[in-house]
């Protein structure tokens, strides 16, 4: 097999990626773009979605970066919210897309329209994490939307299944289709609950960081699989087992922590930045065999399903956002009034992905009768046309929806504080158990490491503060920014001098890397710098 094109895309898509973040335009639609001029671009090879290796190998991983930043004490804060846009609007939005679909487009048999609606129905995951983090949402309306698109697949997917086993003339009715719901949702959280805690437990008692981020790489995969193979939601069993593992991570050593998020980081970006240049490369696939279609009647009836997805989720945006709290005293109480500012972003922000895409090319090829499945490549049409319709109209006009109406923001320096008082709370503690400690004469230090002990915890204590205070009027800097600073150049220096030796041959390269080791963990711990979004 020729891996030649493969490790192409991973490293165009990447390039891209890394483009993108130097311009106001978000990475996904530049990454699509290129998708798409790329697909027609002579050399170019031809990049199939296929749903077996989406479904299983990429779409676990990126669930899993996506759930694991996640907040589970903000999800369970907003349950209600995510569980009517997650459940209810992706039942929804299958039957009157569908319905709509039949309606709008001259023969396409009904079946095959809740087909369509049942593949358009969720929003990404991986499409919301990206565009919310670029155009920086209110923190409650991010969280709505990341826990909305970690769920919805399974309802998702499942709703597909029934659909399509009506299409090809299996006849599931609406009891085995209720009963198959059930299975997968509730199939799903019970291998994750069961997963999560021995998983958990794994990567507290393995002692190198090595293996511990091997089983970290593994656990989507494990999770998804185990699933899988008793007929449960993989997608519910990842999301579980990586809210769980998220919500203690403090319980891993710094090591792992460290090494993790890097690994992480990476994996995300290059599974992403691929993911959504895979988008853009479908175009040539999915203009082929639209039969007796042509190309403008086509572009038409995509125009018509992708105005129905965008007024669909309004039709239920809005009355779950105002009908719970005018029929629930303590919903009133609890949330305040609803504010049709953040309906109208959360409206507005359904952009679909690849998730979409990859089931659409699921569909069989023929029907439990050995026909062909009715207007099998005019959906494949109309759900590419929508993804992109969505990232695109949607993608690019959210970050300037989002400054028009003014949504409140987070206050940095609110947070600041907030952070510098759990930061006193915390050195007070650490200063209390520091005298405890000395006073055992087991735990006798000479004077001056004592004060170097106390002296590092005081600089912790200060940092914070000192953000909120006065900086330094030439280079803008705080004391605590400047501090950092000239430590990492002092760093900087001591490593340079270490390959000096090195090349000098007066230390080998294994004292080297030990040496430059030891400088980096000192560097991550005492000087670490803000994380970069």
């Amino acid at each position: 097999m020729d891996a030649l094109p493969l490790v192409a895309l991973v490293a165009v898509s990447a390039a891209v990626a890394g483009a993108a973040r130097r311009t106001p335009v978000p990475p996904p639609l530049l990454l699509v773009a290129a998708g798409l001029l790329a697909s027609y671009l002579p050399g170019v090879p031809g990049y199939t979605l296929d749903a077996h290796i989406v479904l299983p190998l990429l779409l676990p991983p990126l669930l899993y970066t996506a759930a694991v930043d996640s907040s589970y004490l903000d999800l369970r804060a907003n349950l209600r919210p995510v569980a009517l846009l997650s459940v209810g609007y992706v039942l929804f939005a299958t039957v009157a897309v569908g319905w709509l679909a039949y309606l709008l487009v001259p023969d396409l048999p009904l079946t095959a329209a809740l087909v369509l609606g049942a593949v358009v129905a969720p929003p990404d995951a991986v499409t919301a994490a990206a565009i919310a983090r670029r155009v920086g949402l209110p923190a409650r309306v991010t969280t709505i939307l990341q826990g909305e698109s970690l769920v919805n697949d399974a309802t998702a997917i499942t709703a597909f299944k029934v659909a399509v086993a009506a299409a090809v003339g299996e006849g599931m009715s609406w009891g085995a289709g209720i009963g198959e719901f059930a299975l997968a949702s509730v199939g799903g959280i019970v291998v994750g609950l069961l997963l999560m805690v021995p998983l958990h437990w794994l990567r507290t008692h393995l002692k190198e960081a090595l293996l511990q981020n091997t089983l970290s790489l593994l656990i989507p995969f494990v999770a998804y699989a185990a699933a899988e193979r008793v007929h449960a939601s993989g997608v519910l069993a990842v999301v579980v087992v990586a809210l769980y593992l998220g919500h203690r991570s403090w319980q891993v050593d710094f090591a792992t922590r460290l090494q993790e998020a890097a690994v992480w980081k990476m994996v995300a970006f290059v599974l992403e930045s691929a993911v959504f240049a895979l988008i853009g490369l479908q175009l040539p696939f999915v203009l082929r065999g639209l039969g007796s279609y042509s190309l403008a009647e086509a572009f038409g009836y995509a125009v018509l399903v992708f105005l129905a997805v965008v007024v669909v989720r309004f039709v239920w945006v809005y009355p779950a956002s105002y009908l719970p709290p005018w029929l629930s005293s303590r919903i009133r109480e609890r949330e305040g009034p609803p504010s049709w500012r953040s309906a109208l972003i959360v409206g507005w922000a359904g952009m679909r992905g690849v998730v979409s895409l990859a089931i659409a090319f699921s569909i069989p090829m023929v029907t439990h009768d050995g026909e062909g499945f009715p207007a099998r490549n005019l959906v494949l049409f109309l759900t590419f046309t929508t993804v992109i319709g969505t990232l695109v109209v949607q993608g690019l006009s959210l970050p300037l929806l989002v400054r028009v109406l003014k949504l409140p923001r987070r206050s940095a320096r609110a947070e600041t504080l907030a952070e510098a008082q759990a930061q006193n709370e915390a050195s007070t503690a650490a200063d209390a158990a520091l005298d405890e400690l000395l006073a055992d004469q087991r735990n006798e230090l000479p004077d001056p490491l004592v004060e170097r002990l106390r002296a590092v915890m005081e600089r912790r204590r200060n940092a914070v503060w000192e953000r909120l205070g006065a900086t330094n009027p030439v280079t803008g800097e705080s004391a605590d920014d400047t501090y950092r600073r000239l430590a990492r150049v002092m760093i900087a220096t001591e490593r340079e001098v270490f390959v000096r030796l090195r090349d000098e041959r007066r230390i080998d390269d294994e004292m080297l890397r030990a040496l430059l080791r030891r400088l980096d963990l000192e560097e991550a711990a005492a000087y670490r710098e803000s994380d970069d979004a």
